[in-house]
């Protein structure tokens, strides 16, 4: 007989100093879809995970939802995430920073 409960989710909470520290440390890919976690413990593919990461760019900002794990790898070892949920503002403050990541106008 298999288990049929849902496992449990798996919280991801970060704060990063600038968007640029977000992007060199930790997620190395993202996108308006998702995104790719660099660890070295990723979590099994299908796990649902909650995401919070704090960004200071001009003010504190925060992306929050809901992805599932949908890839592994081990070099870089880390985990592909899609977004299954977000807030309304993390798309548009996603969407802004993919924009002024594009125009280089971010801060090094």
């Amino acid at each position: 007989m298999t288990d049929s409960r849902k496992s449990e989710r798996v919280t991801i909470n970060k704060e990063f100093d600038s968007f640029d520290q977000f992007i060199k440390e930790y997620v190395t890919n993202i996108s308006r879809s998702g995104a790719f976690i660099k660890t070295s413990e990723p979590l099994p593919v299908g796990s649902e995970v909650d995401l919070r990461f704090t960004v200071i760019m001009d003010d504190i900002e925060t992306i929050e939802g809901v992805g599932r794990v949908v890839r592994v790898e081990s070099d870089p070892p880390g985990m592909g995430v899609v977004f299954k949920e977000l807030s309304g503002y993390s798309r548009d403050l996603i969407e802004k920073l993919l924009t002024a990541r594009s125009l280089g106008t971010t801060e090094e």
